[in-house]
């Protein structure tokens, strides 16, 4: 088995080493009027999480073959649009191949069929989240990172539901990554093939977590970003706007471009508010469902009041020029 030393030093080498790469094949994020960053800046940097996983699997047995099979082939169109921006239908055929790699490791096809609908929402619902929030320096990254020390945590000191050097070498190379992208000027951002690939990682750990414990608490785990995602998706119907062309509507991009907040400063406020979360979905929440749904409503409720009292209902309801 390999060490964790040795691993760390693997990826932080061919995390420096796709930089020359992206260098000379002009991987780049060029700043536009969408843009958060201002600065022209290496894409694709989140390919060190793909890497940390086919480390895993090679040096620890090679386990969850079906989970690692969907990673890859998701990650490679992530990539591939990244570079050459792939056709909608290439990129959805592959990406539902991914997601029924996912339900075959989960042995979610023995199960009753709405578990498959609860899954698919859950799966599709989360990966758009996390393209959708990575818009500035150190949120998806400082996110994850928090994400898997949750997990790590669940897994040493509440239920054993995962490999503990999975989430050991994926939070390596979240360090790595942060180390790039934690800045006021990032070296790297993560890219579609990043924010997607950490996400299948994500969904597949919490999936694993809630079969073990039946636990659908959990899901909390990555309320934050839901909340952005879905209450800003929400505002952008009622405004009628195309919901998937791009836009500053989320409420970090409205701190971050018309508050100034700065990048990092907005990323640990994200980081802060779903550290709070998970304490309280480990520590009070328990596997009570009636608890769990209580939190969750008053948690939009919250948001809710939040957004409209920052950045007010004009903004919010009307259609912006």
């Amino acid at each position: 088995m390999l060490s964790y030393l040795l691993i760390s030093i693997i990826l932080f080498t061919a995390e420096i080493g796709y930089f020359s790469i992206a260098n000379r094949f002009n991987i780049i994020d060029q700043p536009n009027h969408r843009s958060s960053h201002t600065s022209i800046t290496i894409r694709g940097g989140g390919i060190i999480f793909f890497l940390a996983v086919l480390a895993w699997f090679i040096g620890y047995g090679f386990n969850y073959t079906y989970f690692m099979i969907g990673l890859a082939a998701i990650t490679i169109i992530s990539f591939l649009d990244d570079v050459l921006t792939l056709n909608n239908k290439i990129r959805l055929g592959v990406h539902l191949t991914a997601v029924l790699m996912l339900f075959m490791q989960w042995d979610l096809f023995e199960l009753q069929w709405y578990w498959l609908i609860i899954a698919g929402i859950f799966v599709i619902a989360t990966i758009n989240a996390y393209n959708f929030m990575d818009g500035i320096n150190g949120i998806t990254g400082s996110y994850s990172l928090l994400t898997i020390g949750t997990l790590f945590y669940i897994n040493e000191f509440v239920v054993p539901f995962t490999s503990v050097e999975l989430l050991v070498i994926v939070g390596i190379s979240l360090l790595i990554f942060n180390f790039f992208n934690f800045r006021k000027k990032a070296k790297c951002f993560a890219g579609d093939v990043g924010s997607v690939s950490i996400s299948f990682i994500l969904i597949f750990l919490i999936g694993q977590l809630i079969l073990k414990t039946h636990n659908f608490a959990y899901i909390l785990l990555l309320l934050v970003y839901g909340l952005d995602t879905a209450i800003t998706v929400f505002f952008r119907k009622i405004r009628k706007e195309n919901i998937f062309e791009a836009h500053r509507s989320h409420f970090y991009q409205y701190l971050a471009n018309q508050l100034k907040y700065g990048h990092l400063l907005v990323s640990l406020l994200y980081f802060t508010v779903q550290l709070v979360i998970n304490m309280i979905v480990i520590t009070m929440l328990g596997d009570s469902i009636l608890y769990t749904v209580i939190f969750f409503l008053l948690s939009i409720c919250f948001f809710l009041w939040l957004r409209f009292s920052i950045e007010g209902k004009n903004r919010l309801l009307q259609p912006q020029n």
